[in-house]
């Protein structure tokens, strides 16, 4: 009898290593050229795709799949231009929906020890490195305390040597955190404290803080992580062990005050406010982007698209005269919202118009200032303000700032504008 799963033909019984994976023809070795990280970032979301969907049905042969992948991936990508992040973020997200995947799996006894030497041999043969916090997650690959167990004495000494007091006697040890993360699984919080006793390094003491919070001393677990800081730590991946650790004992206003408003930074100002929002969700949303905005003395206009996307726009022109806001942020505001919020439009258009005269911006173009100009006027004719607008354009383009003579050359040929 056959049935399908993940879109191929299984025959009940067949060997986990005789399944069809489809996305093993597209990780073969140097799969994916210079160029090809959209294409490696979509095949990776593919592959995790294929497997949870196999998951579902067979959780044992999603497993091995998860395996396969994780022995393919870094190979597979060792020549793709990786600066932009994508492909490296791509990977590690599917680190994180595979690693449950093969944990969880009923594979015990030879076949987990399997997987597991072969997931060490990636991990040792990584180079890029694609899979290297692979190592974090040990522990939980094991899926139990005895199996934990005997990785970490596998591991003991040459962390050991990693880990030493005296840093001239230190060799680097590729599996040191697969080592803390097998002592945190078993339960050998001693050792692991032991281990970590003169370390400053914080990818390798956040275990300390791991193996604090395991035996509920979650007090001491925040002490400890704060000792941590110093001027080669994240702060931000300490704000946000911190944060959980206090939301995890129901005090959120403190977590908030403490760590919630640095621990959510993102790439940009706005999506850091959505963060933040999310995480809390029951305070006020003005509220919370003024403590934000509190933040950050002195640049305070780099709130101005929050602030807008919020549709906190009054909030957002306040914004924009404490502190400069790039123009031609300014210009497109003005332009896409001249008709439904023509006052929010209009000083929008004029605080841009002010900033291109005062030099403000980059590789600034003739478009650019028209496009402000145009969303002020359109927004000033429909208050009726037409006239108003002109005087205050004229107002602008009589000031000395460095990029005015530029403005005045490209607003110049408007009529009534002088």
């Amino acid at each position: 009898m056959r049935e399908r799963v993940g879109g191929t033909r299984e025959r009940r019984g067949r060997g986990l290593s005789t399944y069809s994976w489809a996305f093993k023809a597209r990780f073969r070795r140097n799969a994916f050229g210079w160029r090809g990280s959209r294409l490696a970032v979509t095949r990776v979301r593919e592959a995790v795709g294929e497997i949870a969907k196999v998951a579902r049905k067979d959780p044992a042969l999603a497993a091995e799949g998860a395996v396969v992948f994780l022995e393919r991936v870094s190979p597979a990508l060792e020549q793709v231009d990786s600066s932009s992040g994508a492909i490296g973020s791509a990977v590690y997200r599917a680190i994180a929906a595979l690693v449950p995947v093969i944990a969880q799996a009923p594979g015990h006894g030879p076949t987990r020890d399997a997987w597991l030497e072969r997931l060490w041999a990636a991990h040792m043969a990584d180079e890029i490195p694609y899979i290297e916090c692979l190592g974090d997650y040990w522990g939980d690959l094991c899926a139990s305390r005895e199996v934990a167990s005997r990785w970490a004495d596998r591991l003991m000494a040459d962390t050991r040597r990693a880990l030493a007091p005296e840093r001239p006697a230190r060799a680097f040890f590729k599996g040191t955190s697969a080592c803390l993360s097998t002592l945190l699984a078993s339960q050998r919080f001693d050792e692991l404290m032991q281990l970590l006793a003169t370390e400053t390094f914080w990818p390798y003491k956040q275990w300390s803080v791991k193996a604090l919070l395991a035996q509920g001393r979650k007090a001491e677990a925040v002490r400890q992580a704060e000792v941590c800081r110093s001027p080669w730590t994240n702060d931000r991946a300490v704000d946000a062990m911190c944060e959980a650790i206090l939301l995890s004992s129901g005090l959120a206003e403190e977590a908030y005050r403490r760590y919630g408003l640095r621990a959510h930074t993102a790439g940009s100002y706005a999506a850091t406010f959505r963060a933040v929002t999310k995480q809390y969700p029951d305070r006020v949303a003005r509220e919370v982007l003024a403590d934000l905005v509190g933040t950050t003395p002195g640049i305070e206009g780099k709130w101005f698209a929050a602030a807008k996307d919020a549709g906190f726009l009054e909030y957002a022109i306040a914004l924009a005269r404490r502190s400069p806001v790039d123009p031609k942020t300014l210009a497109r505001a003005a332009r896409d919202s001249a008709e439904a919020e023509p006052e929010f439009a209009l000083e929008a258009g004029l605080l841009a118009i002010d900033g291109f005269a005062n030099g403000l911006g980059f590789e600034v173009t003739g478009a650019d200032v028209a496009m402000a100009h145009s969303g002020a006027m359109k927004a000033g004719t429909k208050l009726g303000q037409s006239a108003d607008v002109r005087q205050r354009v004229a107002e602008v383009l009589r000031k000395d700032g460095v990029g005015a003579a530029f403005v005045r050359q490209v607003l110049g040929g408007i009529v009534g504008l002088a």
